[in-house]
Protein backbone atom coordinates (compact mmCIF):
# COMPACT_ATOMS: atom_id res chain seq x y z
CA UNK A 1 0.00 0.00 0.00
CA UNK A 2 1.51 3.34 -1.07
CA UNK A 3 1.77 6.24 1.20
CA UNK A 4 -0.45 9.35 1.52
CA UNK A 5 1.71 11.74 -0.41
CA UNK A 6 2.25 8.41 -2.97
CA UNK A 7 -1.60 9.01 -2.97
CA UNK A 8 -1.50 12.71 -3.65
CA UNK A 9 1.02 12.44 -6.42
CA UNK A 10 -1.12 9.93 -7.93
CA UNK A 11 -3.89 12.39 -8.00
CA UNK A 12 -2.50 15.03 -9.54
CA UNK A 13 -1.47 12.79 -11.99
CA UNK A 14 -4.55 13.68 -14.16
CA UNK A 15 -6.08 11.33 -16.86
CA UNK A 16 -5.53 13.48 -20.40
CA UNK A 17 -9.54 13.21 -21.59
CA UNK A 18 -8.57 15.23 -25.07
CA UNK A 19 -6.62 18.22 -26.13
CA UNK A 20 -6.79 20.51 -23.08
CA UNK A 21 -9.73 18.34 -21.21
CA UNK A 22 -8.35 16.14 -18.16
CA UNK A 23 -10.13 14.34 -15.16
CA UNK A 24 -9.37 14.03 -11.70
CA UNK A 25 -10.10 11.82 -8.53
CA UNK A 26 -10.28 12.17 -5.25
CA UNK A 27 -9.06 9.46 -2.99
CA UNK A 28 -11.69 6.97 -1.39
CA UNK A 29 -9.97 7.17 1.84
CA UNK A 30 -10.60 11.03 2.33
CA UNK A 31 -14.13 10.68 4.37
CA UNK A 32 -15.10 14.00 3.38
CA UNK A 33 -18.31 15.27 2.68
CA UNK A 34 -16.81 17.99 0.47
CA UNK A 35 -13.47 18.06 -1.76
CA UNK A 36 -10.71 19.68 -0.02
CA UNK A 37 -10.42 23.38 -1.82
CA UNK A 38 -6.73 22.17 -1.82
CA UNK A 39 -6.42 19.89 -3.75
CA UNK A 40 -9.12 20.85 -6.44
CA UNK A 41 -6.69 24.38 -7.00
CA UNK A 42 -3.89 21.77 -7.05
CA UNK A 43 -5.31 19.49 -9.94
CA UNK A 44 -6.53 23.05 -11.82
CA UNK A 45 -2.80 23.77 -11.91
CA UNK A 46 -1.65 20.28 -13.02
CA UNK A 47 -3.93 20.59 -15.89
CA UNK A 48 -2.88 24.57 -16.59
CA UNK A 49 0.54 23.41 -16.47
CA UNK A 50 0.03 20.30 -18.62
CA UNK A 51 -0.98 22.52 -21.38
CA UNK A 52 2.09 25.17 -21.24
CA UNK A 53 6.01 24.66 -21.92
CA UNK A 54 7.68 23.45 -18.85
CA UNK A 55 10.16 25.68 -19.01
CA UNK A 56 7.74 28.53 -18.02
CA UNK A 57 7.00 28.18 -14.60
CA UNK A 58 4.19 29.17 -12.98
CA UNK A 59 4.00 32.73 -11.32
CA UNK A 60 0.63 33.59 -10.21
CA UNK A 61 -2.93 32.26 -9.86
CA UNK A 62 -6.05 33.85 -8.55
CA UNK A 63 -8.91 31.58 -8.84
CA UNK A 64 -12.66 30.74 -6.70
CA UNK A 65 -14.53 28.36 -5.27
CA UNK A 66 -18.33 28.29 -6.59
CA UNK A 67 -19.57 25.21 -5.38
CA UNK A 68 -18.72 22.35 -3.06
CA UNK A 69 -16.80 19.16 -4.34
CA UNK A 70 -18.72 15.91 -4.92
CA UNK A 71 -15.75 13.08 -3.00
CA UNK A 72 -17.56 10.56 -5.00
CA UNK A 73 -17.40 11.31 -8.81
CA UNK A 74 -14.42 12.84 -10.92
CA UNK A 75 -13.68 16.39 -11.85
CA UNK A 76 -13.32 17.56 -15.56
CA UNK A 77 -11.11 20.28 -16.18
CA UNK A 78 -11.02 22.40 -19.40
CA UNK A 79 -8.26 24.53 -19.96
CA UNK A 80 -8.71 27.57 -21.94
CA UNK A 81 -5.68 28.98 -23.67
CA UNK A 82 -6.28 32.11 -22.89
CA UNK A 83 -2.75 33.54 -24.69
CA UNK A 84 0.93 32.60 -25.38
CA UNK A 85 3.26 35.95 -25.32
CA UNK A 86 6.99 35.94 -25.66
CA UNK A 87 7.73 35.36 -21.87
CA UNK A 88 4.09 35.46 -20.22
CA UNK A 89 1.81 32.41 -20.61
CA UNK A 90 -2.31 32.40 -19.19
CA UNK A 91 -4.50 29.87 -19.07
CA UNK A 92 -8.01 29.62 -17.27
CA UNK A 93 -9.23 26.42 -16.16
CA UNK A 94 -12.94 25.75 -15.09
CA UNK A 95 -13.41 22.24 -12.99
CA UNK A 96 -16.76 20.97 -13.87
CA UNK A 97 -18.84 18.39 -12.11
CA UNK A 98 -22.67 17.36 -12.35
CA UNK A 99 -22.78 19.65 -15.49
CA UNK A 100 -21.87 22.88 -13.22
CA UNK A 101 -18.49 24.63 -12.64
CA UNK A 102 -17.17 24.30 -8.95
CA UNK A 103 -14.05 26.15 -9.59
CA UNK A 104 -12.36 28.71 -11.60
CA UNK A 105 -8.88 29.50 -11.79
CA UNK A 106 -6.58 31.91 -13.80
CA UNK A 107 -3.31 31.36 -13.82
CA UNK A 108 0.22 32.58 -15.79
CA UNK A 109 3.34 31.49 -16.02
CA UNK A 110 6.33 33.43 -16.96
CA UNK A 111 9.68 32.55 -18.33
CA UNK A 112 12.74 32.23 -15.82
CA UNK A 113 14.33 35.91 -16.10
CA UNK A 114 17.45 37.24 -13.75
CA UNK A 115 16.53 40.72 -12.52
CA UNK A 116 16.84 42.24 -8.68
CA UNK A 117 15.08 40.60 -5.99
CA UNK A 118 14.49 41.38 -2.00
CA UNK A 119 11.57 39.69 0.85
CA UNK A 120 10.58 40.46 3.96
CA UNK A 121 12.79 38.81 6.97
CA UNK A 122 11.25 35.32 8.02
CA UNK A 123 9.61 35.60 11.83
CA UNK A 124 12.12 33.63 13.94
CA UNK A 125 10.36 30.51 15.21
CA UNK A 126 11.69 27.20 16.62
CA UNK A 127 13.20 24.84 14.16
CA UNK A 128 10.42 22.33 12.72
CA UNK A 129 12.91 19.47 14.16
CA UNK A 130 12.63 20.91 17.67
CA UNK A 131 8.66 21.13 17.32
CA UNK A 132 6.42 17.66 18.08
CA UNK A 133 4.49 16.24 14.94
CA UNK A 134 0.34 16.22 14.62
CA UNK A 135 0.49 12.73 15.85
CA UNK A 136 2.46 12.97 18.87
CA UNK A 137 0.36 15.81 19.97
CA UNK A 138 -2.62 14.14 19.35
CA UNK A 139 -1.10 10.80 21.22
CA UNK A 140 0.02 13.00 24.07
CA UNK A 141 -3.92 14.41 24.21
CA UNK A 142 -5.26 10.67 24.26
CA UNK A 143 -3.13 10.01 27.14
CA UNK A 144 -4.36 13.17 28.54
CA UNK A 145 -8.16 12.07 28.36
CA UNK A 146 -8.80 15.36 26.08
CA UNK A 147 -11.09 15.28 23.37
CA UNK A 148 -9.42 14.89 19.95
CA UNK A 149 -11.32 15.37 16.09
CA UNK A 150 -11.40 11.87 14.43
CA UNK A 151 -9.36 13.15 11.76
CA UNK A 152 -6.38 15.07 13.63
CA UNK A 153 -4.84 12.04 13.87
CA UNK A 154 -4.82 10.74 10.45
CA UNK A 155 -1.53 9.93 8.15
CA UNK A 156 -0.88 12.84 5.99
CA UNK A 157 0.99 13.33 2.94
CA UNK A 158 1.78 16.59 4.65
CA UNK A 159 4.12 17.17 7.38
CA UNK A 160 2.56 20.09 9.51
CA UNK A 161 4.55 21.60 12.82
CA UNK A 162 2.35 23.99 14.25
CA UNK A 163 4.71 26.47 16.38
CA UNK A 164 2.00 26.67 19.64
CA UNK A 165 -1.95 25.46 19.44
CA UNK A 166 -2.97 23.66 16.76
CA UNK A 167 -6.37 25.53 15.45
CA UNK A 168 -8.29 22.34 16.33
CA UNK A 169 -6.67 22.51 19.99
CA UNK A 170 -6.35 26.04 20.16
CA UNK A 171 -7.59 27.64 23.77
CA UNK A 172 -11.08 30.46 23.74
CA UNK A 173 -8.36 32.86 24.68
CA UNK A 174 -8.59 36.08 21.50
CA UNK A 175 -5.09 37.60 20.35
CA UNK A 176 -4.70 40.78 18.81
CA UNK A 177 -1.99 40.22 16.41
CA UNK A 178 -4.00 37.35 14.61
CA UNK A 179 -0.89 35.30 13.51
CA UNK A 180 0.03 31.76 13.61
CA UNK A 181 3.32 29.79 12.07
CA UNK A 182 3.26 26.55 10.23
CA UNK A 183 6.35 24.46 9.43
CA UNK A 184 4.96 21.90 6.48
CA UNK A 185 6.42 20.16 3.57
CA UNK A 186 5.44 17.01 2.06
CA UNK A 187 5.92 13.89 3.63
CA UNK A 188 8.39 12.09 1.71
CA UNK A 189 10.60 12.55 -1.05
CA UNK A 190 9.10 13.86 -4.37
CA UNK A 191 10.75 13.57 -8.10
CA UNK A 192 12.26 16.67 -9.82
CA UNK A 193 8.98 18.18 -10.73
CA UNK A 194 8.99 21.94 -11.00
CA UNK A 195 4.89 22.18 -11.68
CA UNK A 196 4.25 18.67 -9.22
CA UNK A 197 6.02 21.16 -6.32
CA UNK A 198 4.27 23.96 -7.36
CA UNK A 199 0.72 21.70 -7.18
CA UNK A 200 1.85 20.53 -3.88
CA UNK A 201 2.74 23.71 -2.25
CA UNK A 202 -1.28 25.19 -3.70
CA UNK A 203 -1.97 22.04 -1.94
CA UNK A 204 -1.14 22.66 1.03
CA UNK A 205 -1.53 26.38 1.22
CA UNK A 206 -5.16 25.56 1.54
CA UNK A 207 -5.04 23.07 4.96
CA UNK A 208 -4.54 26.31 7.48
CA UNK A 209 -5.09 29.67 6.59
CA UNK A 210 -8.48 29.88 6.80
CA UNK A 211 -8.54 29.47 10.47
CA UNK A 212 -6.23 31.88 11.19
CA UNK A 213 -9.45 34.25 11.37
CA UNK A 214 -10.66 32.22 14.66
CA UNK A 215 -7.61 34.00 16.13
CA UNK A 216 -8.86 37.40 17.09
CA UNK A 217 -12.27 36.29 17.70
CA UNK A 218 -10.83 33.73 19.98
CA UNK A 219 -13.42 30.93 18.41
CA UNK A 220 -12.49 27.70 18.82
CA UNK A 221 -14.25 24.51 16.53
CA UNK A 222 -17.04 24.18 18.87
CA UNK A 223 -18.38 27.66 17.69
CA UNK A 224 -17.88 27.74 13.98
CA UNK A 225 -21.19 26.66 12.26
CA UNK A 226 -19.76 26.71 8.71
CA UNK A 227 -16.20 27.71 7.35
CA UNK A 228 -15.34 27.32 3.43
CA UNK A 229 -12.48 29.02 1.60
CA UNK A 230 -13.94 31.62 -1.31
CA UNK A 231 -11.25 32.77 -3.38
CA UNK A 232 -7.47 31.82 -3.16
CA UNK A 233 -4.40 33.70 -5.41
CA UNK A 234 -0.87 32.85 -4.91
CA UNK A 235 2.53 34.36 -6.17
CA UNK A 236 5.22 32.31 -6.96
CA UNK A 237 8.23 34.93 -6.39
CA UNK A 238 10.87 31.94 -6.82
CA UNK A 239 11.04 28.43 -7.02
CA UNK A 240 11.24 26.03 -3.92
CA UNK A 241 10.71 22.64 -3.24
CA UNK A 242 7.69 20.92 -1.56
CA UNK A 243 9.46 18.17 0.32
CA UNK A 244 12.10 20.72 2.05
CA UNK A 245 10.82 22.94 5.09
CA UNK A 246 8.30 25.89 4.62
CA UNK A 247 7.26 28.21 7.28
CA UNK A 248 3.76 29.26 6.53
CA UNK A 249 3.65 32.69 8.61
CA UNK A 250 -0.41 33.26 8.44
CA UNK A 251 -2.17 36.17 9.59
CA UNK A 252 -5.93 37.79 9.32
CA UNK A 253 -6.00 41.58 8.42
CA UNK A 254 -9.62 41.91 8.82
CA UNK A 255 -13.19 39.87 9.06
CA UNK A 256 -16.48 41.05 8.77
CA UNK A 257 -19.80 40.15 7.23
CA UNK A 258 -19.37 36.44 7.92
CA UNK A 259 -15.91 36.77 5.94
CA UNK A 260 -12.54 36.79 7.66
CA UNK A 261 -9.31 37.69 5.35
CA UNK A 262 -6.41 35.90 5.43
CA UNK A 263 -2.94 36.26 4.15
CA UNK A 264 0.08 33.78 4.48
CA UNK A 265 4.06 34.10 3.13
CA UNK A 266 6.37 30.90 3.02
CA UNK A 267 9.76 31.36 3.58
CA UNK A 268 12.48 28.68 2.98
CA UNK A 269 14.38 27.27 6.35
CA UNK A 270 17.22 29.83 4.70
CA UNK A 271 14.82 32.67 5.33
CA UNK A 272 14.00 33.15 1.91
CA UNK A 273 10.48 34.58 0.60
CA UNK A 274 9.66 32.20 -1.98
CA UNK A 275 5.34 32.26 -2.24
CA UNK A 276 2.69 34.66 -1.08
CA UNK A 277 -1.04 33.76 -0.55
CA UNK A 278 -3.82 35.83 -0.10
CA UNK A 279 -7.82 34.27 0.76
CA UNK A 280 -11.34 35.03 2.09
CA UNK A 281 -13.49 32.90 3.16
CA UNK A 282 -16.70 32.41 4.76
CA UNK A 283 -16.82 31.79 8.34
CA UNK A 284 -20.11 31.38 10.08
CA UNK A 285 -20.37 31.03 13.99
CA UNK A 286 -22.81 28.88 15.89
CA UNK A 287 -25.84 30.98 17.53
CA UNK A 288 -25.09 30.12 20.70
CA UNK A 289 -21.32 31.09 20.27
CA UNK A 290 -22.25 34.59 19.39
CA UNK A 291 -25.12 35.44 21.83
CA UNK A 292 -22.44 34.93 24.28
CA UNK A 293 -20.07 37.06 22.54
CA UNK A 294 -22.32 39.90 21.98
CA UNK A 295 -22.93 39.19 26.14
CA UNK A 296 -19.11 39.72 26.89
CA UNK A 297 -19.13 42.61 24.84
CA UNK A 298 -21.85 44.48 26.46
Amino acid sequence: MGTPLDELIAILDLETIEDNIFRGITPAAEARERVFGGQVAAQALMAAGRCTPADRPVHSLHSYFLRPGDPSVPILYTVDRIRDGRSFTTRRVVAVQHGEAIFLLSAQFHDIEEGPSHGLAMPETPSPESLPTQQDRVKKMVEAGLEVPPWAGRPSPIDLRYVGEEDWARSAAPRKDASKQVWARANGELPDDPLLHACIVTYLSDMTLLPSVMIPWGLTWDGVAMMASLDHSMWFHRPCRADQWLLFDQESPASGGSRGLVSGRLFTQEGDLVVSIMQEGVVRVTPQWWEAHRNQSQ
